[in-house]
């Protein structure tokens, strides 16, 4: 068996997009070199452990264990702040963050979150960007998408707009609405689990 993958290789064996794998070789999640010709070669290993990784993403949703919740946001202290209110809600979750969009997208192919709460203003990748990446991605077409930003609704249109179904808040963080936004996702999630499991 082959011990490197090319990067369109690696992605299909991930069930990512070229770009995501892209990213995740440019950011050293994935381990890669250069040939002589210019390029890429991904180390078996690293494409076996996010696999690895993955699967118990996977096995833990279908198991009813806690669900994922990750928050992108530039600013330190705003990202301690929703890790203590989410913490408050007293709901089983997972909480991971991402301090950029190139982070977020990270994360997001690593971890299958059910809820993205991201900021729209970044450096390196915004969250008008990072969300326009994840496109029509049929692995992300259940997670609840939530954006809170200064801009207001016309801003962000002028910047590309939302996907559908996508909630806009406005700074100063409006932590209840979120968590009611989050109660319903965690709701239904459980609903779902336990007709599966009847």
């Amino acid at each position: 068996m082959d011990k490197v993958f090319t990067t369109k290789q690696a992605a299909e064996l991930l069930g990512v997009s070229l770009r995501t794998a892209q990213l995740w070789v440019e950011s050293g999640v994935l381990k890669a070199w250069k040939t002589a010709g210019g390029h890429r070669r991904i180390a078996r290993e690293s494409v076996e452990t996010l696999l690895q990784e993955k699967h118990r993403a996977l096995g833990a949703e279908s198991d009813g264990s806690p669900f994922r919740i990750l928050v992108v946001e530039d600013e330190p202290d705003i990202l301690k702040l929703y890790q203590l209110a989410i913490k408050s809600w007293g709901l089983p979750v997972e909480v991971y963050t991402a301090k950029n969009g190139i982070e977020g997208l990270l994360r997001l192919g690593q971890f299958r979150p059910n809820v993205l709460i991201t900021d729209l203003l970044m450096p390196s990748m915004d969250g008008v960007e990072m969300i326009r990446m994840l496109g029509t991605d049929p692995e992300y077409k259940d997670m609840t998408i939530i954006v809170v930003s200064t801009l207001n609704p016309a801003e962000v249109q002028e910047r590309g707009g939302l996907p559908d179904g996508a909630r806009l808040f406005a700074k100063p963080i409006p932590f209840e609405d979120i968590e009611t936004v989050v109660r319903e996702k965690f709701d239904a999630r459980q609903s779902r689990l336990e007709r599966v499991a009847g």
